[in-house]
């Protein structure tokens, strides 16, 4: 069966070619001009995946994120045209499983659409992956998609769990950087090791007691990271 696409745009000549490029690539697809109609559509025919812009009229990207997320439990692909890197952080922090600056090439987005796509469905294709996993003070739970750290709980994005999850899974084992982003965003990824680094930080600033100077997530120079298992 073709996955769902729901298309979220307030330009017509984006949304046309865009559902054009979908429909021919072998998706079934939707759109709508703005977040209120396109959540109205997805209560009633939950699509697999949105595409997303951020700049809508009425309720904005990032509020209807909020709302694709906890209502619906959509992943999410935000198409900004606003080149800052606020949106995307913003974006993921909330919860987006991507980011796609415009313009772009339709191949390009193809390849997001099929990374996000293939990471969701990892899940029940990996079922013995799933039991809990506890390294040292670390503990996920990846039915329940939760995490504490030293029995804190930490709220993590959905790439942040992933990443976390992929290094817990090999406790003192360096994991290279191109081998992080075909695991956990995909080979599409490859060569792009910023998106790795900022990941990283970002974790780093939610389990680490100083983030400067990590204790559990540490860095091989010219190789990649390996997770230290540490008790409280």
């Amino acid at each position: 069966m073709s996955k769902y696409i729901l298309l979220v745009d307030d330009d017509a000549l984006m949304r046309r070619s865009l559902a054009l490029i979908l429909e021919q690539s072998g998706y079934r697809t939707s759109t709508a001009a703005n977040a209120e109609d396109a959540l109205a559509s997805a209560r009633r025919d939950r699509p697999d995946l949105v595409l997303l812009d951020i700049g809508l009229p009425g309720m904005d990207g990032l509020e209807a994120l909020r709302h694709f997320k906890d209502q619906l439990g959509v992943p999410v692909i935000f198409l900004t045209a606003r080149r800052r890197n606020l949106d995307q952080i913003l974006g993921l922090e909330l919860g987006a499983d991507d980011y796609i600056t415009k313009p772009f090439e339709a191949d390009v987005l193809l390849a997001h659409i099929k990374a996000v796509l293939r990471r969701i469905g990892i899940p029940s294709a990996a079922p013995e992956q799933k039991a809990l996993v506890s390294v040292g003070d670390i503990q996920i739970d990846p039915y329940a998609h939760t995490v504490t750290v030293g029995g804190r709980p930490v709220e993590l994005t959905p790439r942040e769990f992933d990443l976390l999850h992929t290094l817990v899974l090999e406790p003192n084992h360096v994991i290279a950087v191109d081998e992080l982003l075909d695991r956990v965003w995909g080979a599409e990824f490859i060569g792009q090791p910023q998106v790795v680094y900022v990941h990283i930080r970002w974790l780093r600033e939610k389990i680490e007691t100083d983030p400067g100077h990590p204790q559990r997530i540490l860095s091989v120079h010219g190789v990649g990271y390996k997770l230290n298992p540490k008790d409280s």
